[in-house]
């Protein structure tokens, strides 16, 4: 009987979508992109730290519709490859901190049932950001405590997760990252390809610049060596008159 149980469970198709978009916004969609792909290059070479968002995460083995889609969520302890979705039966390991880019559709759901959820998953911290600024304050702070996820306030506009060892930071216009270590933002993708387009520039320039020093210092050692062939065609003129070049 067991037996047959467990081949039952093991036949339970878990779907890999919701049919629910990705973000309500623009806004939210591309603020959710910007964090799953900081933190992944944040956590590039940690090889137990997995950072994904929008995927499935089913918690009940056996039950399909016992599921979750954290927006933004990173795992430690967990191997980093690509996963379709998530079950924690098998992974077990709970989400370490999950993200949750609110809007007026989920805020309730992000404030009440989520939270109690990611608490009896053992999420060791919560963080709601709201980038319509719908939600007073925005950026809400939560820590696992004991069972339960237990609000912390938010002083500055920033926060710091010890989990990631980052301060999550409203700068008003966003959420952002920050690495106290290294006294700066983490890039999002679109700036790190600024700044990889400026790299270019700048080396092409300096390219640039170093053929232009080359040809110049050819063009000149040219010129000094069509002087030098001169001037001994002329000495040897004036030796052929019997003139000593030299002592002109």
């Amino acid at each position: 009987m067991r037996a047959r149980q467990q081949n039952l469970i093991e036949r339970v198709y878990y779907p890999e979508s919701d049919g629910k978009p990705m973000g309500e916004t623009d806004r939210h969609r591309q603020l959710m992109f910007d964090l799953i792909e900081s933190l992944k290059n944040y956590f590039a070479d940690d090889a137990s730290v997995y950072v994904s968002g929008n995927l499935l995460l089913y918690y009940v083995e056996g039950d399909p519709s016992k599921s979750v889609a954290p927006d933004v969520f990173v795992v430690r302890g967990v191997a980093k490859h690509e996963r379709r979705i998530y079950k924690l039966w098998e992974e077990e390991q709970p989400p370490t901190v999950v993200i949750e880019v609110s809007s007026r559709k989920t805020r309730n759901e992000d404030l009440k049932w989520k939270k109690q959820l990611y608490a009896w998953f053992g999420v060791k911290e919560y963080f709601i950001f709201d980038p319509e600024y719908k939600l007073r304050p925005p950026l809400r702070a939560y820590r696992l405590i004991g069972n339960q996820l237990i609000e912390e306030p938010v002083i500055g506009n920033r926060v710091m997760s010890n989990e990631l060892g980052l301060e999550l930071v409203d700068d008003g216009k966003t959420l952002r990252l920050f690495n106290p270590r290294m006294g700066q933002f983490l890039l999002t993708p679109a700036e790190e390809a600024a700044a990889r387009r400026v790299e270019a520039q700048a080396r092409q320039q300096a390219e640039n610049r170093a053929d232009s020093e080359a040809e110049r210092a050819k063009r000149e050692a040219e010129r000094a060596e069509r002087e030098a062939e001169r001037a001994e065609r002329l000495a040897a003129k004036l030796r052929e008159l019997g003139i000593d070049p030299d002592k002109l």
